[in-house]
């Protein structure tokens, strides 16, 4: 598998950024979106032309995960009148907000999926199993294993996830560092600092962690530096274009 960072802040882009979006390249070469946020599509063009992708997941229907789905659609609309693709693209995503949930179907180009915790599909030899997670809406980390390797994708998160029930010593753990620990919000905002996402690799024993959704204007030093002593794997703070193959 290769795992590579399209866009990586939150909850809006920084100049020439974009807001969570992340490519999944099979052993076969087969590509599957996880998450479309706001300038995701634009990154999505450097790497493949979007009737290549075998299925999009949304881990929510928050907008900085989804705000690119609309436009994804055109593209696809666009491609079937080309001939360029025949199938409709399968959208994994949870039910609700309701309202959010029936723009996922557009004409006969995406098809949405239900999904709900426990939830295991296959995509091309790779399996995914779905966990909710600690978030305002429903909210689903990925369980992401093909072969021996996994990948943990943690989405949208806060300090009630219960990490130990969904993986154990993933290959890569993909976890969110909204804040720093001085910004944390008095009232529970269900978020992750950078040093609650290291100690939360740390309990899991992943061997490598990926601290993503972050704020534009923090710096990624600031969030290596308080992530560092709290993780002895290999740490990772995402930026445009980072990938790693398992």
């Amino acid at each position: 598998m290769k795992w590579t960072v399209l866009g990586f802040q939150s909850p809006y882009p920084g100049p020439g950024g974009a807001t969570p979006g992340y490519l999944l390249e099979t052993s076969s070469g087969k590509y599957i979106l996880i998450d479309c946020g706001s300038g995701v599509m634009a990154e999505l063009a450097h790497y493949l032309p979007t009737y290549q992708l075998e299925a999009l997941m949304l881990s929510h229907l928050h907008h900085d995960h989804i705000a690119d789905v609309l436009t994804l659609q055109y593209a696809l609309h666009l491609q079937h009148i080309q001939g360029k693709r025949k199938k409709p693209l399968p959208v994994y995503a949870p039910r609700r907000p309701e309202s959010w949930w029936q723009k996922l179907r557009f004409r006969t180009v995406t098809e949405p999926v239900d999904i709900e915790s426990q939830t295991k599909i296959d995509v091309d030899g790779v399996s995914i199993a779905f966990h909710r997670t600690d978030h305002g809406i429903p909210c689903y980390a990925m369980e992401i294993r093909e072969g021996f390797r996994t990948i943990l994708y943690g989405a949208d998160s806060g300090v009630k996830t219960d990490w130990e029930n969904m993986c154990r010593e993933p290959d890569l753990f993909v976890c969110e560092a909204t804040f720093l620990e001085a910004q944390i919000p008095e009232d529970n905002v269900p978020h992750l600092s950078a040093r609650q996402a290291a100690q939360a690799a740390e309990r899991i024993g992943a061997k490598a962690l990926l601290l993503t959704h972050v704020y534009p204007d923090n710096d990624l030093e600031d969030i290596r530096r308080e992530a560092a002593p709290h993780f002895s794997g290999d740490l990772y703070v995402a930026e445009k274009g980072w990938n790693i193959a398992l």
